[in-house]
């Protein structure tokens, strides 16, 4: 277990002055059990759903509408004192990990769906509002929302604005910001903009783009205008049994070779499938090296042709078994193994790390044997559970904290497979973020010049650098500092407060 402490500012004294302003300000604004300083309770928030790094807040605060939460954003401001949003705490790259001597500000209790409009497709809600929520209440009018994170029953749309989520299905529907038209926004400096609009393309800047997977670093929305996409004619799951990963992914580059776009495409290897198995009994085929979980939607007729190319390159490519769900229950059994792919490696290892790294789909036979490669040469297991149609890994690196040595050598794996998904094109996270967890590894897809680009635009948004401060950027560059390389060390780094990677 790592604990991390996030940039410093001034004093104990000043620090502590200015905490106990922002805890006063959100007293007069919001219900009692809502501003939480009892070190007990504080520890609650100490980290996200990436449990290897943990910060206890020096303050929490739980706004219950826009106006208490720019409230204290204004207060942040005003005593120059860092805070943090923090949604459903469900995020995998340490991206809500609190500051130390800041303010976390959780959006649970902003729950409402504002309204649901299926006459232009639209709905509007609130950042606590869950994801599985949205399409329950648009089901009814025949939509759904389709950004689908595998913890789309407990992870709130706040957060998935913040990371840029995607899912199972974001082969065929795009991520979150594909699905976001507008949004209010509270910026830095405690001013509530209305970024975007109902329409698809609004004009001027794209400041919702910019803001959309800004990981909490420009500032926080308070709603949120999205996209509902109807439901589909017909949708066809199958699963469908290998011998190995190899074959499971020439099946996956074939299909897409063939023109055909599912809805989803996910793969788990051996590893996964003992892990799913221990947890939820999904009878996947025995003895496979590898599943494919296909989904096909859209027109009757067409995802019917589409499943007869599908089932035929399966075979082409390997397949032993192939298993169309039945009905509803046949179905939800079969995503529920992937579904629950990150929990169940418990059963099987104590502690594990989460890793997100992507790479073109047409080197995921490659990749994946050199994943096995580290594996066997470190003594570290990794089980294999990823978005297979868009080349997006989620390898999950196993080890057991209590024995000296191991979290070290899991990490070890788990920065190895990031550099390979480098070197084979791809990026350093898909859909999780940088968070605090990557940020080192920005240097090693980025150049200083582009650092440098990132961070201005961060500065404008936010000049004095406390919003989510010490995320994403390996450095924390002081707005108003001239970009390019600098002569000598940052003055963070002679306190020891930041490390050039």
């Amino acid at each position: 277990m790592t604990s991390a402490t996030a940039t410093g500012r001034g004093s104990s004294a000043d620090t502590g002055a200015g905490i106990s302003a922002v805890a006063e300000v959100a007293r007069r604004l919001v219900p009692a059990d809502g501003v939480i300083t009892e070190r007990s309770r504080l520890r609650t928030y100490e980290c996200d759903g990436l449990a290897h790094y943990r910060v206890t807040p020096a303050l929490v605060v739980i706004p219950e509408d826009a106006d208490q939460l720019a409230a204290i954003v204004r207060a942040c401001a005003d005593h120059q004192v860092p805070y943090v949003a923090r949604g459903a705490g469900t995020g995998l790259s340490g991206g809500a990990l609190p500051h130390a001597d800041g303010v976390l500000i959780v959006t649970s209790r902003m729950r409402s769906i504002i309204e649901v409009r299926p006459e232009d497709q639209r709905a509007v809600v609130e950042p606590g509002v869950i994801n599985l929520d949205v399409t329950r209440a648009a089901t009814p009018h025949g939509y759904y929302y389709a950004p689908d994170p595998s913890s789309q029953q407990i992870c709130s749309i706040g957060g998935n604005v913040a990371e840029n989520s995607g899912g199972a299905h974001c082969l065929k529907y795009g991520f979150t910001t594909n699905h976001v038209l507008g949004a209010d926004f509270v910026t830095a400096q405690g001013e509530t903009v209305a970024l975007g609009g109902d329409a698809p393309d609004s004009p001027g800047y794209d400041l919702l783009g910019a803001v959309v997977g800004s990981e909490g670093t420009l500032g926080i929305v308070t709603s949120v205008t999205v996209r509902l996409v109807r439901l589909p004619e017909e949708v066809r799951t199958i699963l469908v049994g290998f011998e190995s990963t190899d074959h499971a992914g020439a099946a996956t580059s074939a299909i897409i070779a063939a023109g055909i776009v599912p809805a989803a495409i996910e793969m788990m290897d051996a590893l996964a499938i003992e892990a799913a198995e221990a947890a939820v009994r999904c009878n996947y085929p025995a003895g496979a090296g590898a599943v494919l979980v296909i989904e096909l939607d859209g027109a009757a007729i067409e995802v019917e042709q589409e499943y007869a190319d599908v089932e035929r390159l399966c075979h082409e490519n390997g397949a032993f078994e192939l298993r169309l769900a039945i009905d509803p229950a046949d179905r939800a059994l079969i995503w529920k193994g992937r579904k629950s792919a990150f929990a169940a490696v418990g059963r099987i290892s104590p502690d594990y790390i989460v890793q997100d790294g992507v790479i073109p789909r047409t080197a995921l036979p490659e990749v994946l044997r050199a994943i096995a490669n580290l594996s066997g040469d470190s003594g570290v297991r990794v089980a294999n559970v990823f978005h297979a149609g868009d080349g997006n890994l989620h390898p999950l690196v196993l080890f057991d904290d209590a024995v000296e040595g191991a979290g070290e050598a899991a990490a070890k794996v788990s920065g190895a497979i990031l550099d390979l998904c480098i070197e084979h094109g791809g990026s350093i996270t898909g859909e999780h973020g940088v968070g605090m967890d990557k940020s080192k590894y920005m240097p090693r897809m980025y150049t200083d010049e582009d650092l440098d680009t990132m961070q201005l635009v961060r500065c404008a948004f936010d000049p004095q650098n406390i919003s989510n401060p010490g995320k994403v950027f390996p450095t924390p560059r002081l707005c108003g500092e001239v970009p390019g390389r600098r002569k000598g060390a940052h003055p963070l780094q002679e306190a020891g407060l930041a490390e050039v990677f």
